[in-house]
């Protein structure tokens, strides 16, 4: 009798460590659910990267997807991004949805891999560009997401890029541009890298018009993308901890044969050595935004 009452222990099921993490945009740039043992539902919890924290995904959103524990800054999809800073949380006007890529080297596998990206992302590409209202305040905005091929810039991210600046130009609006990319899209070759000079020109024209540019640079901003365009605002604002630079660590480490700071590269280095006029937690982000954009906004009647 004794032995039927106390011999039992109940069974408790047991979730991982591992148990659906968010992963960071340097790993993947996609979100993958990770199970193992007891069966977890899809997406109802994510592990912090940086802490090891455990989050119920619903308490990360409404958190704007950063850590409570640590304040680590999980990355951002592009319609995330935008209904964390426009007043509709969406577009008003989105450009160039018909603009698609193409494989013009020929590079064997890489329409495949559009194609999925497409599929898991529900993006025709690594970017979106558009116009939205900010405080009010009408705005060009692009939007890179790291999820599609890690936001490497391609042909046609640098189309479209150069293509929102036009039409900043065109109806005299500032614009606000949200960085996260490995850098030049290596299936494209010179075709990609290109984009650079591309993006930089139509920089250089909205500049002498007056316009504002606000280069916004999120984790990890790499390569091509961080030798030109993201580097050129006239304000060069970046979230806290991204990674920023054009080469990895390790490759120049290698090349000058020396042991680089703990925090080289991330954004409070840069800022601390004059290559970023300041570092905004999320929270802030949009509030920052809609004070630079009002300072530089001419009202009618004024």
């Amino acid at each position: 009798m004794l032995k039927d009452l106390f011999g039992k222990k109940r069974k408790f099921a047991t979730v991982p460590s591992e148990t659906l993490s968010r992963t960071t945009p340097a790993a993947s740039g996609t979100v993958e659910p990770v199970t193992k043992g007891k069966e977890v539902p899809e997406g109802l919890m994510n592990k912090c990267p940086h802490c090891g924290t455990i989050h119920y995904s619903k308490d990360l959103e409404k958190n704007l997807l950063v850590c409570k524990s640590c304040q680590f800054h999980f990355s951002m999809s592009a319609p995330e991004r935008l209904q964390s800073i426009l007043d509709d949380g969406a577009l008003v006007e989105e450009f160039d949805t018909d603009i698609v890529t193409a494989n013009p080297l020929g590079f064997p596998g890489y329409l495949e891999k559009l194609e999925k990206d497409m599929e898991a992302t529900n993006l025709k590409e690594a970017i979106l560009t558009g116009e939205g209202l900010l405080g009010g305040q009408r705005i060009v905005i692009g939007v890179m997401d790291s999820r599609f091929r890690m936001a490497s810039m391609g042909s046609v991210v640098g189309e479209k890029i150069a293509r929102a600046i036009e039409r900043a130009v065109e109806r005299k609006l500032p614009f606000i541009l949200f960085s996260a990319s490995g850098g030049a899209r290596m299936q494209e070759g010179v075709l990609s890298l290109m984009q650079m000079a591309k993006t930089s020109a139509a920089l250089a024209q909205l500049d002498r018009e007056g316009l504002l540019f606000v280069s916004v640079l999120t984790n990890p901003t790499y390569g091509g993308v961080s030798a030109s365009f993201a580097s050129l605002g006239d304000y060069n604002i970046a979230e806290p901890g991204a990674m920023i630079g054009f080469a990895g660590r390790r490759v120049i480490e290698q090349t000058i044969r020396q042991e680089l700071p703990k925090d080289f590269q991330t954004a409070e280095f840069l800022l601390n050595h004059g290559q970023l006029d300041m570092v905004v937690h999320r929270k802030d982000m949009r509030a920052t935004l809609m004070k630079l954009v009002e300072m530089h906004t001419i009202r009618e009647g004024v």
